[in-house]
């Protein structure tokens, strides 16, 4: 084992001793357990030698065979690439910035011509 595998193993035993605390304790906290107890199950599934093991395609899973992994209850992804540049081109951010400042500095150009027409005394 590695020592991420290992970093990554104590902290899916101190989920599970957790979940073990919660479901003794009863009322709204057995409720978590379950959840806890699902995540330290999760996290055990995310330890970088088996991570890397998948990626080569040579990784044992923990699903039983012939079993159906459940869909997720919404889409996954969204539209766009997460917030960079737009999928369909649109405008360059520099470009918009620079016409905005042209636009400030010619409404501020009006502005103080207009000042002079009406002097304060």
């Amino acid at each position: 084992m590695t020592r991420g595998d290992d970093t990554v193993e104590r902290a899916a035993d101190k989920l599970e001793e957790a979940s073990q605390s919660a479901a003794a304790r009863g009322g709204v906290a057995a409720k978590a357990a379950d959840e806890l107890a699902a995540d330290a199950a999760f996290l055990r599934k995310l330890k970088p030698s088996l991570i890397a093991a998948r990626i080569r395609g040579d990784a044992p899973t923990d699903a039983k065979p012939g079993a159906t992994p459940a869909a997720p209850s919404a889409p996954q992804l969204t539209r766009g690439n997460g917030g960079g540049a737009k999928p369909n081109g649109g405008r360059n951010p520099i470009v918009v910035v620079a016409a905005a400042l042209a636009v400030g500095v010619l409404l501020a150009k009006v502005i103080d011509w207009r000042g002079h027409a009406h002097p304060k005394l």
